[in-house]
């Protein structure tokens, strides 16, 4: 089975909830603390010439980790494991980033954070959490360990990881950068993602046995 039974995702699931709640409850609540936390990152960031590299960089990597090209990278995905035989985990890799952005969607409407006040007039409707940042942040959790692992070379692997990682903090602080979220939008979206997944895995562990059996997905591995 590509996700291995592990006895410390229940403590990983519980530690992430709680921290999501406390970050959503101070950001509900407009707690003086998160806006401190938001006004230092946001400095530390700052936001460069507009025809600078490094702008025109930032707005790449929003454009690529953007909620539009998250469901083209899970098409994708999924398209190439059902291919391959792995329909149980294309499956799941449709139903964990897609269930993500709608929670992702009910929250930001039950928050109703406004966004930073010189955000860019594409970026509409609420800002807590980031989209962009939940729905990459599951993208890149599928690709870690449904896809990465079945790469023969241990070294690509790690090359790999390295990748998205670093890719996911690029995608948050172009989010800041561009005025689009408050630092702490893209903490929250890190922290729902990371909860949602244990529970992801936890079905997958579950289910995947059974579905087994079913036609659609005979002869799947997974």
């Amino acid at each position: 089975m590509l996700i291995e039974k592990d006895s410390g995702r229940w403590k990983r699931l519980i530690v992430a909830a709680v921290l999501f709640v406390v970050v959503t409850a101070m950001v509900y609540k407009n707690s003086i603390l998160i806006g401190a936390i938001d006004s230092v990152l946001q400095a530390l960031i700052g936001e460069g010439n507009q025809g600078s590299f490094g702008h025109h960089l930032m707005v790449l990597i929003s454009f690529l980790g953007s909620p539009k090209m998250d469901i083209l990278w899970t098409l994708v995905i999924a398209f190439f494991l059902w291919g391959f035989k792995f329909k149980i985990p294309a499956l799941w890799a449709l139903a964990t980033v897609f269930g993500g952005d709608v929670l992702g969607f009910i929250i930001k409407h039950i928050v109703k954070r406004n966004r930073p006040a010189q955000h860019m007039a594409k970026d509409s409707g609420f800002s807590y959490p980031s989209g962009h940042v939940l729905g990459f942040f599951l993208v890149a959790a599928v690709l870690f360990l449904v896809v990465i692992p079945l790469i023969k070379s241990n070294s690509k692997r790690v090359i790999c990881q390295l990748l998205l990682v670093i890719f996911i903090i690029l995608l948050a602080v172009s989010r800041v950068y561009l005025n689009a979220h408050f630092p702490s939008d893209t903490i929250g979206a890190m922290l729902l993602g990371y909860t949602w997944l244990q529970i992801a895995e936890a079905l997958y562990r579950s289910w995947a046995p059974h579905m087994a059996n079913w036609r659609i997905v005979h002869h799947s591995y997974y």
